[in-house]
């Protein structure tokens, strides 16, 4: 009796946590890459090359058979690469820092770093 208590008990407690989930209790899902399906099928192409020169040394393909699944797959490799380009991927903005002998805020100048400016009074380090 006490077994059959304890089985619905915990089928009980699971329903309930599973059917009462919130929606915003839930982590939000992984930002999907423009070219995810360019690098997969990227990863594919390698995959499939390595494949066929294991083939080839192992004798499983001729030279001529070889040669032309090789260059057809390396034509497609070429198809995607070039596809994932046109996408550009944006170069990280390098940010150059003012440098230590001359005011952010008023852009006096000075000699040698200083810690202060001598003409507006303000930090120099911003």
């Amino acid at each position: 009796m006490i077994l059959i208590a304890v089985v619905v008990l915990v089928v009980a407690v699971t329903l309930f946590f599973t059917l009462t989930i919130r929606v915003k209790d839930l982590p939000a899902p992984d930002p999907v890459s423009p070219t995810q399906h360019l690098d997969d099928r990227k990863a594919q192409i390698y995959e499939n090359l390595r494949d066929l020169q294991f083939e080839y040394r192992v004798g499983k393909l001729s030279d001529e058979d070889y040669q032309q699944i090789k260059l057809e797959l390396q034509k497609e490799l070429a198809g995607v690469l070039a596809e994932i380009e046109t996408y550009g991927v944006p170069a990280p903005q390098v940010r150059v820092p003012p440098p230590a002998n001359v005011c952010p805020h008023c852009g006096a100048k000075f000699p040698k770093p200083m810690k202060f400016c001598g003409e507006c009074g303000k930090a120099m380090a911003s």
